[in-house]
Parts: C-alpha cells; sequence; structure tokens
C-alpha cells in the first residue's frame, strides 16, 4: 500500500505547502508550519474500521445512564478519576521525568490484572527494566502483560487481537506510525498516534492510559490538542526531590475537575495518603513568625496546608516579589490591598511566600491567610496559637466568602484547631465544638486581631 502523503500547514493562519519553509507563504509567520496527513482521498477509509454511522435523533430520546466503573487499584488514584476508570476512556498523565508515572502505573496494573486483562506497552524501557521495577516493588506482576514496541500499526494490532480491558502506553512520544514520515516525538507523530488510538478505544471499550513528557514550563511536550482528544488529564505536581507526590486532575468528562490525590514514594512504590492534612502540618510550629495555616478545597476535598512568608529589608533598588506554589501576579496585588486599606507598607521589603510541601494553590480563598502571614513576618510576631484562616480579599478591602466553607471549618476543627478567621458570610449559623470562629467584613478587621492577640 502507497504510503501517505503529508503537508505542511501553519498554526497562526492554517495555510498548506508541500514542503516545509521557514516562513509560511501565505501570511508569514516564521516558524509556524508544522508537518502532517493530507486529506485523503474519497473512499480511502482511512478510520473507517474505528467508526460507525452516525444517525441523527432527538437529545430526549436519549437515555442517560450512569457510567459503569472499576476500581484502578489504588484508592487514591480512584478519587482522581472521579470513582474509578470508565470502559474505552482514554486518560493522559503527565509530568516530570523520574516523578513515578511509570512507577504508580504498573503497581495500578499488577493490581487490576487479578482480576481483568492488562497489557502494558512501553516504548522506553526493556522487559528486563520493567521486570526490575516489579521486583523493587514487590508488585505480582505475573498476570501483566508486556509487549515493547513504539510502531503504531504492531501496537493497535496486539490491542485488536487481545481486547485487554486496561492498556498502558508508555510513553506517546516515542510511537511512530509509517503513515507520517516525521521522527517519533514530532507534533505530526504525537497527534496521529493519539488520534487512532482514541478511535480504537471508543470502538474497542479498552480503557487507554497514555504517559507523556512534559516541557520545562510544565505543559505536556507535543500538540496542545492532544490534551483536547482524550477524556482525562492528570498531572503529577510536587518535588521530585520530596517523598510526596500529588495527582491533580485538570480535565475530567467523567468526574470532578481539579481533584487532587496525594501519594507518598516509598520503598515499595508510591501509597497513597488517606489524611493529607496531617502529613503537610507534620512540622508545622505556632510560634514561629510568617507562618499561616490555610484550608484550601482540592476539588471534594479540604486541605489543611501551611504558607510561609518572608519579608526582609530590601538591599536592591527593586525589591524582589518571588512566590512558590502560589500565583505570582496575585502577590503583587495582595500587597497594594495590605499598604491601601491596612496601612502596612512594604514598598522597601522583599517578599518570599511559599506552600509547604509541594502543593500548588491557585484559588483566591489563600488571600488572607497569605496577608497574615506577611504581617506576622514583619512585624516578627507569631500568630495566634492554634488557628486556620480562609478568604477571599478584593481591591476594596473587602473580605469575599469562598465555597463549602462548612467543610473547611469541619476539617479544621477535626484536625484539633480551636480558632478560623473567615470571611462573614462564612460563618457557620451552627456552632462548631471546640472552634471558635471569628467573621470579618474587611482586611483591616482581621489585621487588627492578630495585632491585639
Amino acid at each position: 500500500m502507497a504510503k501517505s502523503k503529508t503537508v505542511f500547514s501553519c498554526t497562526e493562519c492554517g495555510g498548506e505547502t508541500p514542503k516545509w519553509q521557514g516562513q509560511c507563504p501565505h501570511c508569514g509567520a516564521w516558524n509556524t508550519l508544522t508537518e502532517s496527513l493530507a486529506q485523503p482521498a474519497a473512499g480511502s477509509g482511512r478510520y473507517e474500521a474505528w467508526s460507525g454511522t452516525a444517525q441523527v435523533q432527538l437529545l430526549s430520546e436519549v437515555q442517560a445512564e450512569d457510567v459503569p466503573r472499576d476500581s484502578a487499584g489504588i484508592d487514591e488514584l480512584d478519587r482522581v478519576l472521579g470513582g474509578g476508570l470508565v470502559r474505552g476512556a482514554v486518560i493522559l498523565i503527565g509530568g516530570d521525568p523520574g516523578i513515578g508515572k511509570s512507577t504508580l502505573l504498573l503497581q495500578a496494573l499488577a493490581a487490576m490484572g487479578a482480576t481483568r486483562p492488562v497489557l502494558y506497552v512501553s516504548g522506553e524501557e526493556s522487559p528486563q527494566q520493567i521486570a526490575m521495577r516489579a521486583s523493587r516493588l514487590a508488585v505480582d506482576a505475573g498476570k501483566v502483560r508486556l509487549l515493547s514496541e513504539i510502531r503504531l500499526e504492531a501496537i493497535m494490532a496486539v490491542l485488536k487481537r487481545d481486547k485487554p480491558e486496561v492498556a498502558v502506553i508508555d510513553s506517546i512520544q516515542t510511537l511512530y506510525t509509517d503513515q507520517v514520515t516525521s521522527a517519533p516525538g514530532s507534533v505530526s507523530q504525537v497527534r496521529e498516534c493519539a488520534a487512532q488510538l482514541t478511535r480504537m478505544a471508543k470502538q474497542s471499550g479498552t480503557t487507554l492510559l497514555l504517559v507523556g513528557h512534559v516541557t520545562k514550563e510544565g505543559s505536556l511536550a507535543g500538540p496542545r490538542v492532544l490534551e483536547h482528544m482524550v477524556d482525562t488529564v492528570l498531572y503529577f505536581e510536587g518535588d521530585s526531590h520530596s517523598s510526596f507526590r500529588m495527582i491533580r486532575a485538570v480535565k475530567n468528562r467523567f468526574g470532578a475537575a481539579n481533584e487532587l490525590g496525594v501519594f507518598a514514594m516509598t520503598e515499595r512504590g508510591l501509597k497513597g495518603v488517606s489524611n493529607p492534612s496531617a502529613i503537610f502540618l507534620s512540622s508545622w510550629r505556632d510560634d514561629v513568625s510568617g507562618a499561616c495555616v490555610l484550608v484550601t478545597q482540592e476539588g471534594s476535598r479540604p486541605l489543611l496546608v501551611e504558607v510561609q512568608a518572608l519579608v526582609d529589608d530590601a538591599h536592591g533598588f527593586q525589591p524582589k516579589r518571588l512566590s512558590v506554589g502560589l500565583e505570582q501576579n496575585r502577590l503583587a496585588m495582595l500587597l497594594a490591598v495590605l499598604h491601601r486599606h491596612a496601612g502596612v507598607a512594604c514598598f522597601d521589603q522583599d517578599v518570599f511566600l511559599n506552600a509547604v510541601g509541594g502543593v500548588k494553590i491557585t484559588e483566591p480563598a489563600a488571600d488572607l491567610a497569605l496577608i497574615l502571614a506577611m504581617v506576622s513576618s514583619l512585624r516578627n510576631r507569631p500568630l495566634p496559637p492554634k488557628m486556620v484562616v480562609f478568604g477571599e480579599v478584593g481591591l476594596a478591602g473587602e473580605v469575599r466568602p469562598v465555597t463549602r466553607g462548612q467543610e473547611r471549618l469541619r476539617e479544621a476543627a477535626k484536625l484539633g484547631f480551636t480558632r478560623a478567621i473567615v470571611p462573614m458570610a462564612n460563618r457557620p449559623r451552627q456552632e462548631i465544638e471546640g472552634l471558635e470562629v471569628i467573621g470579618v467584613d474587611r482586611l483591616e478587621q482581621a489585621v487588627d486581631y492578630c495585632r491585639g492577640q
């Protein structure tokens, strides 16, 4: 069979040219041409094996049914996935090299292999290396079938013949198809391989887990369209030098997005952590200035995290502003609000913020905790003991309510905290045993309360 022809498409204007050029001849943009398959002629049947004839029907005639789920063998992974694996779903798992992607998937396949047929397709490691990892993890991999292959056509032939319920592709960047002439890992190869694997999974009902590498910026290497093809996108978070790993669901068509699973890296692989708040607060001390405990909401679970601030005299013409695990641009805004509405100036101070444990906090409910931590560090006075804080701060100095305030307060009380500063609208109607809740409407009220304690 003749090899399919390729064209080079411009990512800016969509124009096509038969040969690569540095500059797009249609719009004049530089370095925007990427290789892709030419549109096949009518009747070529390139995807006919994986697609059926669609019929027009009324939406009211479609019966909504609960999607059956199968356990992935690891409780924290089931939580991130929304309750388990869905038949025919395509899941993309990204993360830095060495953070534990292959380790976690091998553990999951070993657990699932006892009850259902599974397949591990490795394009980066030899069977001997995977066997050594299984031995080191002490998992029962006797029923895990292994295929070391990077050619897409050979992999799809095995999937069609063996019909596994769960298959792992490690990794999508190593695969290549004969229909594209570029090297494995290129944009066209990654996009074409992912598209054909996705179509195969939808028709056969095989659950596919694709491993994807990330760039230095933390995004998935290859085309961004890869995230739109799949049903679920999971990202590993956390420092590779730490013993904790976090998996966040960035996209999930079968469950809640932004769900977080916490794991601990041990000698026997990744172990799920059922109470991550206790681990993140294991080294917390309430007699240290610049430290504050925040109650953040990660998916369906409230999480207590220590945020730290260091405010020190600037030794240059431009004060430094640095945040780790927190949004950088929001720091400048919070400093301006703190100066305008609480009278605390930091224009001649270096300000550093850090979320302990490698957690990435993106929700605005962290605003009030960050401001109180900065005030505590500037005055070198610890905050009141056994106190938690949450609340969004607006530009006018108001403290706005956040979602699921009752759940956050109950989680704090369960872990032994006795005091909480929250937005006035989040004060519970009924008292929570052992927890004093202080509601504030304005930023200066929270700062004055901590100043008087």
